[in-house]
């Protein structure tokens, strides 16, 4: 389960990555369609809302809200989850951390909508979120690499390999 809890934790960094992608794929989009004329104002948002495409990059909104509001939420709550059979000391503090981010993350994300500080502050979350899930995963992998390459212990007179001394 140790292995599942890192890897949970490695996912959770590459969808941030992917986050920033889509995002700014879109963005990139949005900004050559206005460049060639394109104009974004309440029509061409009743167009995006109705289904019908403004420009082809908009997609990456999609895929940023959907991704950000379902998926990752989904598989940081699976990280906390593995986080207790991890077998690793205080992995459900990290577990944790993961999850309160991408929530804090959800809602900033949310609430940028209506407040734009609260963006900004999405973007630093972000980075937060991916320190942090990157240390998570390295932490439980450095755990790993340092039990397996301890001697084993002798307990009541017995040696590792089972012959008394």
């Amino acid at each position: 389960m140790r292995q599942v809890f890192r890897v949970l934790a490695y996912v959770v960094a590459a969808g941030v990555v992917v986050q920033a992608a889509v995002i700014v794929y879109a963005v990139a989009g949005m900004g050559l369609y206005i460049d060639d004329g394109g104009v974004l104002d309440q029509a061409a948002m009743e167009q995006v809302f109705a289904g019908e495409e403004v420009f082809p990059e908009q997609a990456g909104m999609l895929l940023h809200g959907m991704n950000g509001m379902m998926v990752l939420p989904v598989i940081a709550l699976l990280t906390f989850v593995a986080s207790f059979f991890a077998g690793v000391r205080g992995a459900w503090r990290w577990g944790l951390a993961i999850l309160l981010l991408v929530v804090l993350q959800v809602m900033l994300g949310l609430g940028g909508h209506s407040v734009p500080i609260l963006g900004g502050l999405h973007g630093v979350n972000a980075l937060l979120l991916f320190g942090v899930s990157l240390y998570t995963g390295w932490r439980v992998a450095a755990r790993g690499r340092a039990t397996r390459g301890a001697p084993a212990v002798a307990t009541s007179g017995v040696a590792a390999d089972g012959v008394t001394p």
